[in-house]
């Protein structure tokens, strides 16, 4: 069987700037965007920034989630996953990477702003923040480009194939039922080193929440729900 809810929250951010004027898109926030942008520039062949996005599924839909596994509706050995859809405009891809998703430590705000916004709009989460409310003071991340736990990570490789996520975070979201982590949600972002080097490429856009189609991110849940009567009688020929 199959069960999925979608995000309360999602977003990407940004570690770089812009090369023709110098404005930051550390601050910024694309919390309406459509698309969830995750990304290697490079500036005169030399990797230049990388792009990260963040996805919530905490809310009204985890809980009744929660509620159907306390109850027996959905069987406490099931398995979850992280399902995010390729919008079209990947380009610059490698024919090998690997995606990293970690549980975020800190909580965040998603925004209101879009890639587009002239001026810029930081209200929500970014680089730099994880909150920066209109007329109010930005709370900074503990560390730059969000916060994560040092467990419960999952890596799906990508080798010449679609770059729909399709990763098991079954350990993660356990962690999250059982309260043994608060529910801040999760961070995509390339694996590892390949970061940050020059070697890897690849400008990958996902659906988010947003958009107007189906494809919206979402967590699912996969359960074996077929039986067996040992009582029933009957033989198969040979």
């Amino acid at each position: 069987m199959h069960y999925f809810i979608f995000p309360s929250q999602d977003t990407w951010i940004s570690s770089g700037s812009n090369k023709i004027t110098g404005e930051t898109f550390t601050d910024q926030n694309f919390g309406r965007d459509q698309i969830l942008e995750i990304k290697k520039e490079f500036f005169n062949r030399t990797f230049d920034h990388h792009t990260r996005a963040l996805v919530n599924f905490a809310g009204t839909g985890f809980n009744t989630l929660s509620q159907s596994i306390v109850d027996g509706t959905i069987p406490s050995d099931a398995k979850f996953y992280l399902r995010m859809f390729e919008a079209q405009g990947n380009s610059d891809m490698s024919a090998d990477y690997k995606i990293a998703v970690q549980p975020l430590s800190q909580s965040w705000t998603e925004g209101t702003g879009k890639f587009g916004d002239r001026p810029k709009n930081t209200n929500g989460c970014s680089f730099d923040n994880r909150s920066n409310p209109t007329g109010g003071t930005a709370v900074p991340w503990a560390n730059p480009g969000v916060t994560v736990l040092n467990v419960s990570s999952s890596t799906q490789t990508f080798s010449n194939q679609s770059p729909d996520v399709n990763v098991e975070i079954t350990d993660m979201v356990n962690m999250w039922l059982t309260g043994q982590e608060e529910n801040y949600g999760i961070l995509v972002r390339f694996n590892s080193t390949q970061e940050t080097d020059s070697e890897t490429f690849g400008h990958l856009k996902f659906f988010s929440r947003n958009t107007h189609t189906i494809y919206q991110p979402k967590l699912e849940v996969r359960w074996n729900d077929s039986s067996f009567d040992s009582d029933s009688t009957g033989s198969l020929n040979t």
